[in-house]
């Protein structure tokens, strides 16, 4: 293990080698070798600062993770980007949140709705102009259940009091409207947006909608919280919560709604899936309504057993009975699909770079395969993220935050991963080196990858991906540069 943790510490070294000297002390701090004797990432990598100027980010920004994450995919709220046209387009329909119902008529989440900021809105102001989109929206589309103000950097700059607008529109109209403070610039990264999002739940949608929360309970209601339903995620994780005989209320923010959203105050126990976008929320309940929170994690059948274990824990017998009746029920189809493919993908080696949950949830999924993860990173972790990877990743093993994408390239270069799981920013890079690469934000164009169901398709999807006879055709650099030695060698 000393011998692996120097060679791990020696590569970081001698990438970092290439910076300034106040870059390369800067960006130290964000590269770690994995060690599980320290009992705080903070002691081992530093996450959650500024990027470092002049160097590549794959970062988003706040409007991003409120907008593009936690509020677009609500999916009967109509979500209005307020400033420029181009932040609108970029964030709606990119994260394959699917949905049920019929778009433009009683569900908006791929539409783009915007105020189309023009240089005269930044002299004289947006308010008026957003106030009469408010009126439009209601009279095209009546159906609409509230309206979100999302605002762009300009909105912050000139000082729209979207707050203002809001509370008097929502009295005209008769329905939520939400301002949110979401300003690309605010904050290091999407994180800052996330908890922006849920700020604004918590202002704009809990304190204001006490009425509405008389519903019939029962003792096993329960709320998924954090899951997109990327690719259909969420469905594949609320047939088995089901199953076990539990009853999801509410669903966040995928195929979700608002009434869904004003609800969950009601049940029993909060079940998140991606701590970093909504662990804010999760603990406000906690504190006000007296509600618990469990992280699961979804993704390959130990962690899936793992689970549902935990979360019946905290109901009775009957719903730890339902977990392990689950459990047996869907054993002989995971043990079929490891024998399919684990053959085929047993050794290979794959590195992640993903965002908030990802970067470890996913390595139990790869190791049930027989696939080993020999290093992984965050775009926009905490140190709470990473306290949870260190006890997910073996010892030594590479850990990058913020990783710049100089870096990121001779990572790989020098440790010659048979995969790359990241994003779409990343993909074509690696695969233009001749690396077998999946898309791991959205799956790619595939999935669900949760619960047993999306397992078989992630394990088809490695495979797929990994064992392409079309890789025999492309040569890495790092192979390139072995060949030419060996020749000059010869002669």
């Amino acid at each position: 293990m000393a011998e692996s943790m120097r060679d791990t510490e020696a590569l970081i070294q001698e990438v970092l080698e290439v910076y300034p000297e106040k870059a390369k002390k800067d960006r130290a701090k964000h590269l770690a070798a994995n060690n599980h004797d320290l009992e705080s990432s903070k002691k081992c990598v530093t996450s959650n600062r500024r990027s470092l100027p002049g160097v590549m980010t794959i970062r988003g920004c706040a409007y991003a993770g409120s907008r593009g994450v936690v509020w677009g995919p609500i999916k009967d709220m109509i979500h209005i980007s307020h400033g420029p046209v181009g932040c609108g387009t970029y964030t709606r329909a990119g994260r394959r949140n699917y949905y049920v119902g019929t778009t433009g008529v009683n569900v908006f989440t791929t539409m783009n709705f915007t105020s189309d900021f023009q240089e005269k809105d930044i002299v004289f102001g947006g308010d008026n102009k957003l106030e009469k989109m408010v009126d439009e929206i209601d009279q095209l589309f009546p159906l609409n259940k509230g309206v979100s103000i999302q605002s762009e950097c300009p909105i912050g700059l000139i000082g729209d009091d979207i707050e203002a607008v809001a509370k008097k529109k929502s009295k005209d109209i008769g329905k939520a409207i939400v301002p949110v403070r979401c300003e690309g610039f605010r904050g290091v990264s999407q994180s800052l947006g996330h908890h922006i999002a849920n700020d604004a739940i918590r202002d704009w949608v809990f304190e204001k909608d006490d009425k509405k929360r008389n519903f019939e309970s029962t003792p096993y209601d329960v709320a998924i919280i954090g899951d997109y339903n990327i690719g259909g995620d969420a469905w594949a994780s609320r047939i088995l919560l089901e199953e076990m005989g539990l009853r999801c209320v509410a669903q966040w923010s995928g195929d979700g709604t608002i009434s869904e959203i004003e609800l969950t105050p009601n049940v029993k126990l909060n079940l998140i899936h991606c701590y970093r976008s909504m662990n804010y929320i999760s603990r406000h309940m906690e504190e006000k309504y007296g509600i618990p929170w469990v992280e699961y994690n979804f993704f390959g059948p130990t962690k899936i057993e793992e689970s549902l274990r935990e979360i019946a824990s905290h109901f009775d017998d009957k719903i730890k009975e339902g977990a392990e009746r689950v459990i047996a029920k869907y054993r002989g189809q995971t043990e079929a699909v490891i024998e399919k493919y684990r053959s085929r993908l047993e050794g290979k080696r794959v590195m992640l770079y993903v965002g908030g949950l990802r970067p470890r949830h996913v390595i139990g999924a790869y190791e049930d395969l027989g696939m080993e993860v020999v290093g992984t990173g965050y775009e926009f972790a905490h140190n709470d993220d990473y306290d949870r990877t260190v006890k997910e990743m073996g010892n030594a093993t590479l850990i990058y935050d913020d990783v710049t994408g100089y870096e990121f390239e001779e990572f790989v270069k020098h440790m010659k991963p048979d995969l790359i799981g990241s994003g779409i920013k990343e993909k074509y890079i690696f695969q233009k080196m001749g690396i077998p690469f999946r898309q791991m934000h959205s799956w790619d164009y595939s999935g669900p990858y949760h619960g047993y169901d999306g397992f078989a398709i992630f394990a088809r999807d490695m495979d797929m991906t990994l064992n392409n006879p079309c890789w025999s055709s492309m040569t890495p650099p790092w192979q390139k540069e072995e060949d030419k030695s060996q020749a000059m060698a010869a002669e």
